[in-house]
């Protein structure tokens, strides 16, 4: 695990160490252990390392035999011991025990085509001394990020945006393409960036640089086909072994490894799984917040304090009431780019706690996603039903419903906002009730609210549903995940803010292997008779007890709705008064005005919305303005007086 990072010259002049140096100083906290470079004329590729495997051999960058060929690799290849003796078997020899070396060996037996026998979480980056060919790669689901810049002198790229910022004549730059659909997500989807001219590689990609000619190609995609041959038994037997193998795989490390626990079905499968082929206690870390009834709500300490128990781990609590104002601006520099899911502050808390013991952290992200976990799998199975009611109850029910009030934080008012927003979009078609759950504002809300629209912005969502192909609304909806939502949110904010504090995070529940076996089953096997994870319940029924495997689902946030509403309430009123809207000169604060105003009302909850808006101002004061983390920090505690 590391930051890696590189440069090529289109003009041929030699790469100078400095560029290289000041890239990797910027990501330091990806690779505390050891850093290194290698240049051969236009070309040079380096890295900071977080020793994993290999603790004393493993220095990057790795070169073969005759040093004609030569790698930096971030994250890990799970599957490097049986790679290796595949490859040793074919005469190649090892000078390393690094699982980063199988990727040098495996390129030169297999070509570009090695990339298919790689298992695990990677980004890479391979000089080709003899062909005088540079090739950069990302792993299947997009688990580790990589940004690209490129222009008519050279192409850069490095795990972190920040660390391109460093090169000489680059400057942070908004790009205004990118903020309507930020604005609607909450996040930027690959291959955009916030930053203008720099972008982000997709997901099982590969670019390779020979001759002066870029070129850039998908590698793997979501397999499309259902397979309906199997019965219902056949794919719990199916699932439940290689949610095993997945998990037995990605607890290899040679230093100390744990377990983030919430209590919910991801996390305890993984924990107990981890049990079952450990011979030591397994370490699990849990989190939960002091306060009120909206912290409350999102304290699952209970839950896996129990599962600890069940399985005999070595289990760490913490209870925190975080300095958020202090958080925010640190944070968001190491995103890179702003985000409305506050799941990056929970993720980076979480991992700053358990870091004091372990490198390595498994974690349960993906499991929603492959086995339809999400409330919004539902949609059509509630609105099937409603849509059996008389026409006129119905418009007396949706007219009911649009007066509800809502807010997340409260039971009661939690349970009224998920009706209100099913009764709302049970009339609609599958992909536009799936828009509607997952936007963080609508379209029209977002083109109010910018003063400029840009006309042509990208439509990521609707980009990925024209290209997934399955024919039930499930797995629509799972492969539009897998293609936005997955990779450019839940993902990257796992990556960034596990890396912020030198943690490796790993999610066997997002094994290749297991996405495949996932996106080939019938939608009736994943949610059956309105059960959410039908199948994965059913095959870990005889590990995790009932009440732990249908528990009410709760998200791995923040309670941030209630804290704007209170806590955070000066600084929101401060990021978003109309001098400040106005100075920026992006949004009309009008509409921005309406917004908060129907959020303090509880006539809708704008938590993501408004996060989105705070998020994105104290993120240009750091990047755009060019101001210290710190120094923000301290101005938006001057706010709350």
């Amino acid at each position: 695990m590391c930051g890696i990072h590189g440069l090529y010259r289109f003009d041929g002049q030699r790469v100078e160490p400095p560029m290289l140096s000041a890239m990797g100083n910027r990501t330091i906290h990806r690779g505390p252990d050891d850093e290194g470079q290698y240049i051969d004329g236009p070309c040079g590729i380096a890295m900071r390392r977080l020793s994993i495997i290999d603790l004393a051999g493993g220095h990057q960058p790795i070169s073969n035999a005759d040093d004609s060929l030569w790698v930096v690799c971030n994250g890990e290849i799970y599957n490097f011991r049986e790679l290796r003796a595949e490859l040793q078997g074919m005469g190649y020899r090892f000078k390393t025990g690094s699982d980063s070396e199988v990727v040098l060996h495996a390129y030169a037996a297999f070509g570009d085509e090695f990339v298919h026998r790689l298992n695990g979480m990677f980004d890479f980056a391979l000089w080709d001394k003899r062909r005088q060919r540079l090739l950069i790669g990302r792993d299947r689901i997009g688990v580790k990020p990589l940004y690209v810049l490129q222009d008519s002198q050279r192409l850069a790229f490095a795990t972190e945006a920040k660390a391109l910022l460093a090169l000489p004549g680059v400057s942070a730059e908004l790009d205004q393409r990118q903020l309507s659909s930020y604005l609607h997500l909450g996040y930027v989807a690959a291959p955009g960036s916030m930053f203008k001219g720099i972008r982000k590689l997709p997901p099982a990609t590969l670019l390779a640089i020979e001759n002066g000619q870029v070129r850039e190609w998908r590698y793997w995609r979501l397999p499309e086909g259902i397979n309906r041959s199997l019965s219902e038994a056949e794919w719990r037997d199916r699932v439940r072994a290689q949610i095993e193998e997945s998990v037995r795989m990605q607890m290899v490390s040679d230093v100390p490894i744990g377990a983030f626990l919430s209590g919910g079905v991801d996390s305890s499968a993984v924990v107990g799984l981890m049990a079952r082929h450990s011979e030591h206690p397994i370490r699990t870390y849990a989190i939960g917040f002091e306060g009120g009834e909206a912290e409350t709500l999102y304290n699952e300490l209970p839950y896996a304090r129990q599962v600890s128990q069940l399985f005999g781990t070595e289990h760490h609590e913490i209870v925190v009431k975080p300095d958020v104002v202090g958080l925010l601006p640190k944070l968001l520099w190491h995103m890179d780019e702003p985000i409305a899911d506050t799941a990056f502050i929970t993720t980076f808390l979480v991992s700053e706690f358990a870091r004091q013991d372990v490198k390595v952290i498994l974690s349960g992200v993906g499991g929603d996603e492959l086995f339809g976990g999400y409330r919004r799998y539902l949609g059509g199975h509630y609105a099937q039903r409603f849509q059996q009611l008389p026409g006129p109850l119905r418009g007396l029910i949706s007219s009911v419903a649009r007066r509800l009030p809502s807010d997340r934080h409260s039971g009661l008012l939690n349970t009224l906002r998920l009706a209100k927003g099913f009764i709302a979009t049970a009339e609609m078609s599958a992909d536009e009730r799936y828009r509607s759950y997952l936007q963080v504002l609508g379209q029209a809300t977002v083109i109010s609210l910018l003063r400029d629209p840009v006309a042509g912005a990208p439509d990521p969502l609707a980009l990925a549903f024209a290209s997934a192909g399955h024919q039930d609304e499930l797995n629509r909806m799972f492969a539009v995940d897998a293609e936005t939502q997955l990779p450019d949110d839940l993902l990257l904010l796992t990556d960034k803010m596990s890396m912020a504090v030198s943690l490796e995070c790993r999610v066997p529940l997002l094994d290749h292997d297991l996405v495949e076996l996932a996106a080939a089953m019938p939608a009736s096997i994943k949610v059956k008779g309105g059960r959410l994870k039908h199948v994965m319940k059913d095959c870990l029924s005889d590990l995790l007890p009932a009440d732990i495997l249908d528990r009410k689902k709760r998200g791995f946030g923040t309670p941030m709705g209630a804290w704007l509403k209170r806590e955070l309430a000066p600084v929101l009123r401060e990021l978003l008064s109309r001098k400040v809207v106005e100075q920026r000169g992006l949004f009309r604060h009008d509409v921005i005005a309406g917004l908060m105003a129907d959020h303090e009302s509880n006539r809708s909850d704008g938590t993501d919305g408004l996060l989105s808006l705070m998020n994105l101002e104290i993120w240009s004061r750091i990047y755009l303005d060019r101001r210290e983390p710190g120094d923000v920090a301290a101005e938006l505690k001057s706010y709350i007086r």
